[in-house]
């Protein structure tokens, strides 16, 4: 082949080239945009704008004797933290806190949406020989204040139960109380949340009552275990207006 052909081949090569090379590149380039696109966009609709929960309870979720950390609810927000799930958690708790004391304190809570509510009263009230029929009473003004502010509110009712040591109407009524709220108010129930800490002293404080670290560890795993699904499911829902004041 004369020189002149050869040398304008090999140009002729040598350009072809460098448009191949240059087509890859922009086709890696795309490619890699469309990836980080679609990896933000998922993020994003994953992440969505804050949805609240508001626990109201007694010293169980309180936390007490332990710092605010150390309770359940605050365990959770890790918990849903961890999970991608975009929530602030509000403990509303109050050591010594019953069904009365739960009403009076809820109005300033609800001056912000709550898409979960998590409903943790009573076992005060059956302390302090409350009728049944009266806690429940309490506990449905609650829920129906919260539903009333926020209609697409979703509700969980920690369960209690009371100490078996007489099998007696009253104790059987208690436990039987919160799966009857749960059914009439189409609300997820967790039906004793001191399941595997009551009676362990390993998990409980040395008054024999409230939980310690490793014991609201477990309580936080007992409600997880039916928030996470809500909380899921919430999560991808757009956020509800503020209810009527």
């Amino acid at each position: 082949m004369p020189i002149g052909n050869r040398l304008e081949g090999d140009a002729t090569a040598g350009v072809e080239s460098c448009r191949l090379s240059a087509e890859r590149c922009i086709v890696k380039a795309c490619i890699a945009l469309l990836i980080a696109w679609s990896v933000f966009s998922l993020q994003t609709v994953h992440a969505g704008p804050t949805k609240t929960i508001l626990v109201l309870g007694d010293s169980l979720s309180q936390g007490f004797g332990l710092t605010p950390g150390e309770a359940y609810p605050m365990l959770l927000a890790k918990k849903l933290r961890a999970a991608g799930l975009n929530f602030q958690v509000t403990n509303a708790s109050a050591a010594g806190g019953t069904t009365k004391g739960g009403l009076e304190r809820l109005p300033s809570h609800l001056k912000r949406k709550v898409d979960i509510f998590i409903v943790e009263l009573g076992i005060n009230d059956a302390f302090r020989g409350v009728p049944v029929n009266q806690i429940q009473n309490n506990l449905q003004q609650i829920i129906d204040k919260v539903t009333a502010r926020n209609p697409r509110v979703r509700v969980v009712i920690a369960g209690m139960q009371l100490p078996n040591h007489a099998a007696d109407d009253y104790v059987s009524a208690f436990g039987k109380m919160f799966a009857d709220l749960a059914a009439k108010n189409g609300a997820a129930l967790v039906p004793y949340l001191l399941q595997s800490v009551a009676g362990d002293p390993s998990m409980n404080l040395s008054d024999g009552i409230h939980p310690n670290a490793a014991g609201q560890k477990i309580l936080a795993e007992t409600v997880w275990h039916v928030l996470e699904p809500i909380a899921r499911q919430m999560a991808v829902l757009p956020s509800p207006s503020q209810g009527p004041r």
